[in-house]
């Protein structure tokens, strides 16, 4: 197949995709509970922490710079926080494992009030779930956003968002960001932020 062949096969595989998230209702419905729990956590002074492994931990660092930088407009930053810091990552790892990565951080910024986001595509990753374990024992909120069957996250996580027919990483992580950019765009709408504060 030549590459305009692989292209055209990928954005169509995408489209189809994303006509099938349309069409789910479970999926919207959970991403209506994701901004109403966003919303509240940031509108009673919450913060929000954020975590994935590798391409989810940059769609992880996206969101929160999104939050607390920007998304299209200037407006008052939010408060929220990859925990994606290599030097804290690789400290954790070698001191008390891999599994503990995020939920240590977790530990150390995570308060009553906080929502924790994390992103796995299998939803079985452990120090994910790990993560959102510590999170629901410190009273923090949590969503998990997922794919394939959402594995172990969908027991766990408080509202879990699944990605509806993909089976690979890519095409899940694709949806993923259209979703965390429609989160955005609907808390920033929610909370009247505009141009305010900017």
């Amino acid at each position: 197949m030549n590459q305009t062949g692989t292209t055209a096969r990928g954005l169509s595989e995408a489209i189809e995709i994303l006509e099938a998230c349309l069409g789910d209702a479970a999926l919207l419905e959970a991403m209506e509970r994701t901004v109403d729990l966003v919303t509240d956590t940031l509108d009673r002074g919450g913060r929000i922490l954020v975590c994935g492994n590798g391409g989810s931990m940059s769609d992880a660092m996206h969101f929160a710079e999104e939050l607390s930088g920007r998304f299209r407009e200037r407006r008052r930053a939010l408060p929220a926080l990859a925990l994606s810091d290599p030097a804290v990552l690789t400290c954790i790892a070698n001191d008390f494992g891999f599994e503990e990565v995020f939920a240590r951080q977790v530990e150390a910024h995570g308060r009553a009030g906080d929502l924790l986001l994390v992103l796995s595509t299998s939803g079985d990753s452990k120090n994910v779930l790990r993560a959102v374990q510590v999170a629901r024992e410190r009273g923090l909120k949590t969503v998990g956003m997922t794919g394939r069957d959402s594995g172990a996250l969908s027991g766990q996580a408080d509202v879990t968002v699944l990605v509806p027919r993909a089976k690979q990483s890519d095409r899940i992580q694709e949806v993923h960001l259209v979703l965390l950019h429609g989160l955005i765009e609907s808390i920033e709408a929610r909370l009247a932020l505009g141009t305010a504060g900017a």
